[in-house]
């Protein structure tokens, strides 16, 4: 009986109906995945050596609804005119840091040394010397608590060698506010789940601490304490006191020392106000010209949204006045793609023995809540999906009306078991008339679909097509991730780049498009235009995230792509064609490959010189023999300095006329250059996701005739191996990365 009834199950209609249409959907699903998600990993495993025994993806780093939070360093000439480390120039050659840019502690660093982190966050310096020590809080990925970590760093917080967790309760821990007192050093975390305030004192320092005094009996919220104008003041929150409003209210306690007994404030609270306003502290303290200053999280629209800076004007134990300054601090402008560019809420600065001013801050790329947020867009947009699929299936009578509810939900159970059978009848009898709502409204709806018609055709193809849509935007929400583009990480650095393209006033429709995309890349540092021919735009019709410098040449010429240019910052350049279009990911794991080996031409259009004679062949006929010997410079990295002295060489002379002659080949002559300078390997293909030739849309493509431009580059190739010798014998095999990059 059981096998007959599953038979007519699956030979009726309703079965092949939702068969199918689950087939349906989830091929555009895939399909929709396939086209839009990145093939490659994300997170490339081990951040500091292939050697590492902690795979960092395993131990941490995993999405959290509290966000995902790393640590910058900035520098000024004063504290209300900092700038991030990469505007600095530091420059870390072991690390292929050209510069060195920030994050500069992110939860990589923790996980990579077996230590699980989620995020780090919380901020506070403490300098000894020509030693930075930075304490932080860390998320611990297995337990979800907050710990104390700490870093130290001996080159001005370029470099920062992680000491592990040096603070470890069982209750959440954040905000390690650290000072010293009397020549002891002491933290004051924030532990307010405990319900009070706690003063420890270091005994090793900066490994080891001891719980010195409970100095205040309250559950304040992100304390700090400074010595000022003879007396001892905290600065804290307390959001459980009655009236208080959360990420509003803050409160002035006073002693005579730092262990003394501490009083209230006349004014406490001094604030209760909108959570916007700036009055939870978002940092240390510290003195300028004589002020105090004092940063606040504004916490308006999502948690930690920024800070804002107060210098203080009145502190006595009766009166408080402060009011808001400039922060001075440039807000990020790339959004998601910068490692800060949702959010950023902790402060802390200090003075260098050089007079010049240094602070540590944290920032998110993704504001609070944003997974949890993103995988319910996601379940209501597959529930979107799944109602309308019923619904369809209803108007074409494809799904009947509910079962009789005593197939769904039989009574069962002892007749003597009076109060389980009345639980059981008045749920039996509740669903029941929910199930006889859904009958009346499914037969509401039932048949009302002509198959046949033009009208029914028309709404059953526009069920079918919103219901795609939203199984679109389903997948996107629960595994697209948060849809940035985020640098990777080599030896425990970022790094920034160049961008420098060629083009002339025809292509300013490619070059406005270009600007607007690649300058949101997390690495880009600045976009140098090579201006050809023609009258050059204004930067102001130029929208960018970063600056953009035009160069304008003195004679059109393909050469003029790798002249030496003292201005630019990085070691690092990127040479791409003006209409080429790439992901922001595609870019970044280039970018990546490159540091791993900076003497080389590492890009994503790899060619083949072969036969006999030599000839100049694309990537498909490269595949089908197996591999390539050069990469084009249209979209390829190089170390500028290198390349553009090689390219201007007097050796490079005789290949620099053909490149006039020819107005072609100066990507091959570099190969070549690059070749005959190395006893190994001198290139290395990145595949990406994507590439599209926008010049097909504007109808300035240079190389129409594909045919010619494919002769002239054999010429070339034939002349420039009299020159400086053949590269035939320099072929690289495809897929030769163990992460499948290459591939």
């Amino acid at each position: 009986m059981a096998a007959s009834t599953w038979r007519r199950l699956l030979r009726s209609a309703s079965f092949l109906y939702l068969f199918s249409s689950i087939l349906l959907l989830g091929s555009v699903a895939f399909l929709f995945s396939y086209v839009t998600f990145s093939p490659f990993s994300s997170v490339y495993p081990s951040s500091s050596s292939s050697s590492s025994p902690f795979d960092s993806s395993v131990l941490g780093c995993r999405p959290d609804g509290e966000g995902s939070w790393s640590i910058g360093v900035f520098y000024g000439d004063s504290p209300l005119s900092l700038k991030p480390i990469e505007q600095w120039n530091l420059w870390r050659n072991g690390s292929a840091a050209w510069p060195v840019a920030n994050p500069v502690v992110t939860c990589r660093s923790l996980s990579d040394i077996g230590v699980p982190s989620n995020f780090v966050a919380d901020p506070f310096l403490f300098i000894q010397g020509e030693t930075f020590y930075l304490f932080f809080e860390t998320k611990n990925s297995i337990t979800l608590q907050g710990d104390i970590g700490a870093a130290m760093s001996n080159d001005q917080g370029a470099t920062w060698q992680q000491l592990g967790i040096v603070l470890d309760e069982e209750w959440h821990l954040s905000y390690p506010y650290v000072f010293t007192e009397n020549n002891q050093i002491y933290m004051m975390p924030e532990g307010s789940r405990k319900g009070d305030l706690r003063l420890y004192r270091a005994i090793e320092f900066p490994l080891k601490w001891k719980l010195e005094k409970i100095i205040i009996n309250k559950p304040l919220v992100d304390s700090f304490m400074i010595k000022h104008q003879g007396k001892h003041w905290i600065f804290g929150s307390d959001f459980s006191s009655p009236g208080a409003r959360k990420n509003g209210e803050l409160e002035i306690w006073y002693a005579d020392s730092a262990l003394g007994t501490w009083k209230s404030h006349k004014k406490n609270p001094i604030h209760n106000t909108d959570k916007s306003f700036g009055a939870r502290n978002g940092g240390g303290p510290f003195l300028y010209q004589g002020h105090l200053y004092r940063p606040g999280q504004d916490c308006g629209g999502t948690y930690g949204r920024s800070v804002r800076l107060f210098k203080v004007n009145t502190l006595t134990t009766e009166e408080y006045e402060e009011v808001e300054v400039p922060l001075g601090i440039e807000k990020p402008v790339k959004g998601i793609n910068a490692w800060n560019g949702m959010r950023y809420h902790q402060l802390d600065v200090h003075q260098l023995p050089s007079g010049k001013w240094v602070a540590v801050m944290d920032g998110d790329r993704v504001p609070s809540g944003e997974v949890t947020l993103r995988k319910l867009k996601g379940y209501i947009a597959y529930a979107g999906a799944v109602v309308l699929v019923i619904l369809l299936g209803v108007m074409l009578s494809m799904i009947k009306c509910v079962l009789p509810l005593s197939r769904c939900l039989p009574i069962a159970g002892k007749r003597s078991d009076v109060f389980q059978a009345e639980r059981r009848l008045f749920l039996y009898y509740k669903l029941g008339s929910v199930f006889t709502h859904l009958s009346r409204i499914g037969s509401f709806f039932e048949g009302r679909i002509n198959p046949k018609s033009w009208s029914g055709r028309f709404v059953t193809v526009t069920i079918i097509l919103v219901a795609a849509v939203l199984t679109c935007f389903g997948t996107s929400f629960t595994y697209g991730g948060n849809g940035a583009a985020e640098p990777y990480m080599l030896k425990g650095h970022y790094s920034q780049f160049t961008i420098l393209t060629m083009t002339y006033d025809a292509r300013i429709w490619n070059l406005k498009m270009f600007l607007k995309h690649y300058s949101s890349c997390s690495s880009v540092r600045e976009i140098v235009v090579v201006w050809n021919k023609g009258s050059p735009p204004e930067i102001s019709e130029l929208e960018s995230h970063v600056p953009v410098r035009i160069r304008v040449e003195k004679k059109n010429s393909l050469n003029n792509r790798f002249n030496i240019d003292p201005l630019i910052k990085t070691r690092a350049v990127l040479e791409l064609d003006d209409d080429i279009m790439m992901t922001c990911d595609d870019v970044e794991r280039g970018f990546k490959v490159w540091r791993e080996s900076p003497q080389w031409i590492v890009g994503f259009y790899p060619r083949l010189a072969g036969g006999n004679p030599l000839r100049y062949h694309d990537e498909k006929y490269a595949r089908s023999e197996g591999g390539y010997n050069m990469i084009l410079t249209g979209a390829a990295f190089i170390d500028h300095e290198m390349a553009f002295s090689r390219y201007w060489s007097s050796k490079a002379k005789p290949g620099r006329e053909m490149v006039e002659k020819l107005f072609n080949c100066q990507d091959v002559l570099l190969n070549f250059l690059y070749v005959n300078s190395s006893a190994s390997r001198a290139v290395q293909y990145v595949k990406p996701a994507w590439a599209i030739d926008t010049s097909k849309f504007s109808g300035v493509a240079i190389s129409q005739n594909t045919q010619a431009h494919y002769n002239a580059r054999s010429e070339c190739i034939q002349k420039f191996t009299e020159l400086y010798g053949n590269l035939a014998g320099n072929k690289w095999s495809f897929s030769s990365r163990i992460d499948g990059w290459d591939v």
